[in-house]
């Protein structure tokens, strides 16, 4: 089964079910609206197109739960669209939270430096939409199992 039950905790982050279920269910209703209720060509398509962006943002959603975790207190697993890449403790070179200017306010990011064997890095960074819950929150978890943390 592609959904798996994934609880925000101590070690594993991922985007809330309730949340991506709203988003499929909004989805859905958005294609019932185009189809039926829309008589305007062009306004079909637009609602169309934002019932596809719903559609896809919670299936990629749901096949990437959990999107962050802690491995058996030593590794780091990130699961991507493609892949879960699993990076060991000393592969991670620097955990902060960062706060990027969005929409008139500082919305928090949590970045995570990770070095990749051919000496090349690697930034991935997650938000409140990706982790579950506030930034801050993971980089404290990761602290506790002894990851390379910027306070």
């Amino acid at each position: 089964m592609w959904i798996t039950s994934v609880d925000n905790s101590e070690t594993a982050w991922s985007t809330p079910m309730p949340a991506l279920i709203a988003a499929a269910i909004g989805g859905l209703a958005l294609g019932v609206c185009a189809v039926a209720l829309s008589t305007d060509p062009a306004g079909r398509v637009l609602i169309g197109i934002a019932a596809v962006g719903l559609l896809v943002m919670a299936w990629l959603g749901m096949t990437q739960r959990p999107r962050l975790a802690v491995l058996d207190g030593n590794k780091l697993s990130v699961k991507q669209i493609r892949r879960t890449a699993v990076y060991d403790r000393a592969a991670v070179v620097r955990a902060r939270v960062v706060k990027y200017p969005r929409l008139g306010r500082r919305v928090p990011m949590l970045e995570i430096d990770v070095a990749l064997p051919d000496d090349a890095e690697l930034l991935l960074v997650f938000g409140r939409w990706d982790l579950g819950t506030h930034p801050e929150d993971v980089l404290a978890a990761l602290a506790r199992h002894e990851f390379a943390v910027e306070l």
